[in-house]
C-alpha cells in the first residue's frame, strides 16, 4: 500500500512518515512546497497531478489542509486526508472543504464541532501525539557538555507573538475600539477552559476593523461573516493575548525564581513589564545561570536541542494560545514524551489524555502556576515522580503510530 504524502517543512512531518510505515505503508513523499513556500496554487495542482500521474496511491496526506490538493484529489477520484496541527487554519474556510474525497482531523474538538457540518461525516475529532522513540535516542546521544547547557529549573521553548501579532499594526482604530478589545483582552485573561472572543466582538467593531485588515480581502474570507469572526477573533484579538499572557507570567514568574525562555521573539514588551514588575531580566543567551530572574536565551533547534530543554528541566511551561480552545498542542505530548516535567493551562481535553497531578500538573489562573512552580521546585521527588508518569503514559497511549492507526481505521469506515 502507497500513499503520498505532501509535504511543506511542519516539524512532525518525518514522525508522521515514519508511523506510516510502522503500519506497513509506504510513503511517496512530494517535497517541493518546502523549498518554494510561494507556490502558487495552480502550481501545487499541477505537482500533486504529476505525481498521481500512474500511480495508484490508497489516499493523498498533508498536515494542514490544502485546497488546491484537495481539488486535485477530487478530480482524479483519490481520498486526501489531511491533519491539523495548527488552529487556527483558516484554509478550512474553503469551499474544498466540502469535496467528498476529503477526510480531514482536527486536533482540537472545538475546532471539529465548528467545521463539521461543512462537510458532514468527512470531518473528524483526532488528538495529537509524539515519538518518545526518537527523543530517547537524541537525549541519550548527547554529550556531557551539551546536555549540560539546557540544565535549569523553569524553562519555556517558543515564541511571544511579540513579532508575529499582527494586532499590533491596527494603529489606526479607534480610541473606542482599541477599549473594547483591551475590554475583551483583560477579560479572557482571567478565564481558562472557555474562549470568549468571538462571542464579545461587537459587530460595529468588527466592521472598523474589517476596514483595514488586509485579510479581509482574502478568497477565503470575502463575503463569509463567520469567517470574518473567527479571524479577527483568532488571528488578531488571540494572538494579541497570548503576546500579553506570556510577557505578564514570566515578569511574574521571574520575580521568584530563573525562568529561562528559550526564544527568537522580540523582548521589548517582556522588558517593560519585568521593569514595572521589579523583575530582573538577563540576555545571558549562551551562558548559564541560576539567578532569579527572566534569562533570555537563543531560540534551540526542534530536532537535537529542544528536547534536551525539556529533559534537563525541572519545569518545563505551556501556555497554550487561545485560539486552541480545547485541544492539546504538540509541545504538551513532546515535553512528556521527553521525561520533562509538564505544568501547563487547564485544557478542557487534558484530563482525557492525562491525570493532573500524577502525571502532568496544570494550572487554572496565573497566580495557581506561581504558586506550584513554587511548590515542585521544593519538592523534587514529586516532581520527578510527575515526570515519570507523564514519560510512561505518553509511551503507552500517545505514540504517532497508535494515532496513525487510530486514523487508517476511521478512514476505512469511510469508504
Amino acid at each position: 500500500m502507497e500513499i503520498l504524502f505532501y509535504r511543506y517543512g511542519s516539524i512532525c512531518e518525518p514522525d508522521m512518515i515514519e508511523a506510516f510505515e510502522k503500519l506497513g505503508i509506504t510513503v511517496v513523499e512530494e517535497k517541493s512546497m518546502i523549498t518554494d513556500k510561494g507556490k502558487k496554487p495552480s502550481d501545487i495542482v499541477q505537482d500533486v497531478a504529476d505525481m498521481l500521474r500512474g500511480r495508484r496511491f490508497i489516499f493523498v496526506f498533508s498536515v494542514n489542509f490544502f485546497p488546491p490538493v484537495s481539488e486535485i484529489c477530487q478530480i482524479a477520484g483519490v481520498p486526501y486526508v489531511c491533519w491539523t496541527v495548527d488552529c487556527p487554519v483558516l484554509e478550512l474556510f474553503s469551499p474544498s472543504l466540502s469535496n467528498p474525497c476529503n477526510r480531514v482531523f482536527l486536533f482540537d474538538r472545538n475546532q471539529y464541532l465548528y467545521f463539521k457540518d461543512r462537510n458532514p461525516g468527512k470531518i473528524f475529532h483526532l488528538p495529537l501525539g509524539s515519538n518518545p522513540d526518537r527523543w530517547d535516542k537524541v537525549i541519550a546521544g548527547a554529550s556531557a557538555n551539551d546536555a549540560g547547557r539546557f540544565v535549569g529549573d523553569v524553562s519555556f521553548v517558543g515564541s511571544l507573538y511579540s513579532e508575529k501579532n499582527p494586532y499590533r499594526r491596527l494603529d489606526n482604530i479607534s480610541e473606542y475600539a482599541k477599549g473594547y478589545i483591551r475590554g475583551i483582552v483583560e477579560a479572557q485573561l482571567q478565564i481558562y477552559g472557555y474562549n470568549f472572543i468571538g462571542e464579545m466582538l461587537d459587530e460595529k467593531i468588527m466592521e472598523e476593523m474589517k476596514k483595514i485588515i488586509p485579510d479581509m480581502q482574502q478568497p477565503l474570507i470575502n463575503g463569509d461573516k463567520e469567517a470574518e469572526r473567527y479571524l479577527m477573533a483568532n488571528c488578531f484579538v488571540g494572538t494579541e493575548i497570548a503576546e500579553e499572557e506570556r510577557e505578564r507570567i514570566f515578569a511574574k514568574l521571574g520575580k521568584n525564581c530563573a525562568v529561562d525562555l528559550y526564544t527568537r521573539s522580540y523582548t521589548e514588551g517582556l522588558e517593560e513589564k519585568c521593569k514595572a514588575a521589579g523583575t530582573e531580566i538577563f540576555f545571558d543567551k549562551k551562558e548559564k545561570s541560576d539567578l532569579r530572574g527572566v534569562h533570555i536565551r537563543d531560540g534551540v533547534r526542534t530536532l537535537d536541542e529542544m528536547p534536551l530543554v525539556f529533559n534537563k528541566s525541572r519545569i518545563n511551561l505551556n501556555i497554550t494560545m487561545r485560539p486552541i480552545s480545547s485541544g492539546l498542542s504538540l509541545r504538551i505530548f513532546d515535553i512528556c514524551a521527553c521525561g520533562g516535567m509538564l505544568l501547563t493551562n487547564y485544557q478542557e481535553e487534558l484530563p482525557e489524555m492525562y491525570e493532573p497531578g500524577v502525571e502532568v500538573e496544570m494550572y487554572s489562573s496565573q497566580e495557581e502556576l506561581c504558586d506550584k512552580v513554587a511548590y515542585y521546585l521544593e519538592h523534587d521527588s514529586e516532581r520527578q515522580r510527575i515526570a515519570r508518569r507523564g514519560y510512561e503514559k505518553t509511551v503507552s497511549a500517545h505514540r504517532w503510530n497508535l494515532r496513525m492507526s487510530e486514523m487508517i481505521s476511521m478512514i476505512y469506515k469511510t469508504l
